[in-house]
C-alpha cells in the first residue's frame, strides 16, 4: 500500500469514528505513520483529503452493496441482497468504518458546517435512493410487487430504514440491533409481494 493509500485509509477509519471536523490532521499523520510532509506532499488541504475519502468509501460502498445483484434475476430477490449486503457487508465492515457508516457520519455532522460536503453526501444519498426505487419500479413491472405499491414512497421508506438501522448499529455494535431493524422491512417487503 503507498503512503497514500494509507492516509487515505486512516483518514476514512477515523472519520468514520470521529468525523471531518473532530479528526485532526495529526490525528490521520499518527494513524497512517506519515509526517506532514508526507500528507502534504498527496494533497494540498484537509479538504482534498475528504475528497479523495469520499471517492474510496463510495468505491467500498459499491463493492459491498452492490455484490452478486447483477447474478439475480429477479427484481425482488435483488432488493433483498442490496439490504442483506448493506447489513452484513457493508455495516459490519469494521476494517474500513469501524464507526460505522461513514456517510451518516459526516452528513450529521457537516449539515450545519459545511454546506459543500454535505451537498455531495446528499447527492450520494439520493443515487441510492435512485437504485432502490428502479429495483421496486422493475420488481412491480415483474408482477413481483402488487400494483399498487408506489415505488418513490416505498425508497423512500427502504432509505429511512437503512439509515436509521446505520445509526443504531454505528451506536450500538451489535447483530441483534440489525436484524430488529431490518427484520421488519423484509417482512413488509412480503407483504407487498404479488
Amino acid at each position: 500500500m503507498t503512503l497514500k493509500d494509507k492516509i487515505i485509509q486512516e483518514a476514512l477509519r477515523l472519520f468514520s469514528l470521529k468525523g471531518f471536523l473532530n479528526t485532526s490532521i495529526d490525528d490521520i499523520l499518527s494513524a497512517a505513520g506519515a509526517s506532514k510532509g508526507g500528507l502534504y506532499n498527496h494533497f494540498k488541504s484537509k479538504d482534498e483529503l475528504f475528497e479523495a475519502v469520499l471517492i474510496r468509501a463510495r468505491g467500498i460502498w459499491q463493492a459491498k452493496v452492490l455484490k452478486d445483484l447483477d447474478k439475480l434475476h429477479s427484481p425482488l430477490a435483488k432488493i433483498r441482497l442490496f439490504l442483506d449486503n448493506y447489513q452484513r457487508l457493508y455495516l459490519k465492515d469494521a476494517e474500513n468504518i469501524p464507526g460505522g457508516c461513514i456517510f451518516i457520519t459526516l452528513a450529521v455532522e457537516l449539515d450545519d458546517q459545511r454546506e459543500d460536503f454535505a451537498a455531495q453526501l446528499q447527492k450520494g444519498f439520493d443515487g441510492v435512493k435512485r437504485i432502490i426505487r428502479q429495483m421496486l419500479e422493475d420488481a412491480r413491472e415483474a408482477g413481483e410487487l402488487k400494483p399498487e405499491v408506489e415505488p418513490e414512497a416505498m425508497s423512500e421508506m427502504i432509505f429511512a430504514s437503512m439509515v436509521g438501522a446505520s445509526v443504531l448499529y454505528g451506536m450500538q455494535k451489535k447483530d441483534s440491533t440489525l436484524q430488529r431493524s431490518f427484520a421488519p422491512l423484509l417482512s413488509y417487503l412480503d407483504d407487498l409481494a404479488a
